[in-house]
């Protein structure tokens, strides 16, 4: 039984309401799915201790914060049993925004955003090289972000 079987019609309204607009006001939600105020808290807070709902808060545009270079980084490991501590590694980078562990050619995938490529040299060489473990590294840099979204969320 997956967790969506925990989902009633009602709860996928408000999960499709809320994913396309984060800060719309509970009444509003209730308004349109046809429940009241407190069932939405409700349902709201029960999704949040099921995990269906994680986090929460505004994205900052990093471009508006001086952070102009979006980069992937593909991480080569020694070996696959270092995963745990080579993340714990990067979580210490703030500059590092996502981390996957992955199948393919890399151990490890991440995220990094840098002021400028000076910046993103310096990440590279004085922080994600050095971590022990780490036998190498392949860079993409993001030319353009041309869009991004949630999942959908269907009843």
């Amino acid at each position: 039984m997956t967790l969506r079987n925990h989902l009633d019609e009602a709860d996928l309204k408000i999960l499709n309401i809320i994913s396309r607009n984060a800060r719309i006001p509970f009444k509003d939600v209730a308004s349109e799915v046809g429940i009241s105020r407190a069932a939405v808290h409700q349902r709201v807070n029960r999704m949040i201790e099921l995990g269906v709902i994680t986090g929460s808060g505004y994205y900052v545009n990093p471009k508006k914060i001086d952070y102009r270079t979006c980069t992937y980084i593909g991480i080569f490991l020694e070996k696959g049993g270092i995963y745990t501590d080579v993340t714990e590694k990067l979580k210490e980078i703030q500059e590092v925004v996502e981390c996957h562990y992955t199948t393919g050619q890399y151990g490890i995938f991440i995220k990094v955003y840098a002021k400028d490529n000076e910046h993103l040299k310096s990440l590279l060489s004085e922080q994600i090289q050095k971590i022990p473990g780490i036998s190498s590294t392949e860079t993409i840099i993001s030319l353009e972000e041309t869009f991004r979204r949630t999942l959908p969320v269907y009843s």
